[in-house]
């Protein structure tokens, strides 16, 4: 019997499932960070009263930053993930870029982005 050398379609599907649930979830999340950012979930005084309270608004500020560092990651995650799909539509999915084997499928459900098997990412291939 030779090795497969991609995954079935029923497989695919499986995977894009996955994928989408976890695009739904990130999307979301980027979503409350961009409104963190904005302060757009509510309809306060906070950015506009004057304030004494200079360690409030530092908090404030280093609050605004981390959430906006958090939603650029959260950006490229989505992006991984939407990248990840079009593999799947191109039935590229779960084949590693270096190896070409098929990346074992406990990897794929626990990162379904993946594009290394854990061989080739551990030997510093990039």
């Amino acid at each position: 019997m030779s090795e497969k050398t991609r995954y079935s379609d029923e497989e695919l599907n499986e995977f894009r499932d996955i994928i989408l649930e976890k695009l739904n979830k990130a999307k979301k999340t980027y979503d409350d960070l961009r409104a963190i950012i904005t302060n757009s979930d509510g309809n306060d005084v906070t950015d506009t009263s004057p304030t004494f309270k200079v360690l409030e608004e530092g908090a404030s500020t280093l609050s605004k930053e981390e959430a906006g560092r958090l939603a650029q990651n959260q950006m490229k995650f989505i992006q991984n993930l939407q990248s990840a799909l079009i593999r799947i539509e191109n039935k590229t999915y779960g084949i590693c870029r270096e190896t070409g084997k098929l990346i074992p499928k406990e990897r794929l459900r626990a990162v379904p982005h993946a594009t290394l098997s854990i061989e080739a990412k551990n030997s510093g291939v990039k």
